[in-house]
């Protein structure tokens, strides 16, 4: 699988540069977020900018990522997803479920407001 990494601060933007995340390229992804989880990142950035087709094995590789960065308290978010996959998000109901958004500056500001809100969270428990 083709990608480019952007590790930031507090999160990794991870661009896969295929046009689809089938059968084929999931499991690359799958381990790819796995990688970047444990390396002790918070929060993920999944900028589908390239992908135009993702079939059930890719929508897997996306529950994934969402589940294991909510699992320890961080984000997951999937950014400039192309009208095919958002047609597919939506038809399985995903669209509710993910977090979504049109570009990567719109993806820095959710992670930003996600620290915010978790870090008030944590003072009202104390």
């Amino acid at each position: 699988m083709k990608y480019s990494i952007d590790k930031k601060e507090q999160y990794v933007v991870f661009s896969p540069l295929e046009e689809k995340i089938d059968s084929i390229i999931a499991p690359a992804l799958k381990s790819e977020i796995l990688t970047i989880q444990a390396e002790g990142y918070p929060h993920m950035v999944l900028d589908l900018k390239e992908v135009k087709y993702v079939d059930s094995s890719g929508l897997s590789a996306l529950l994934v990522g969402d589940r294991e960065f909510s699992k320890t308290g961080g984000i997951f978010i999937l950014s400039g997803v192309q009208d095919h996959v958002m047609k597919l998000l939506k038809i399985s109901m995903l669209d509710k479920k993910l977090n979504l958004v049109a570009s990567l500056e719109e993806a820095a500001e959710a992670i930003f407001m996600y620290e915010i809100e978790s870090g008030e969270e944590e003072e009202e428990e104390d």
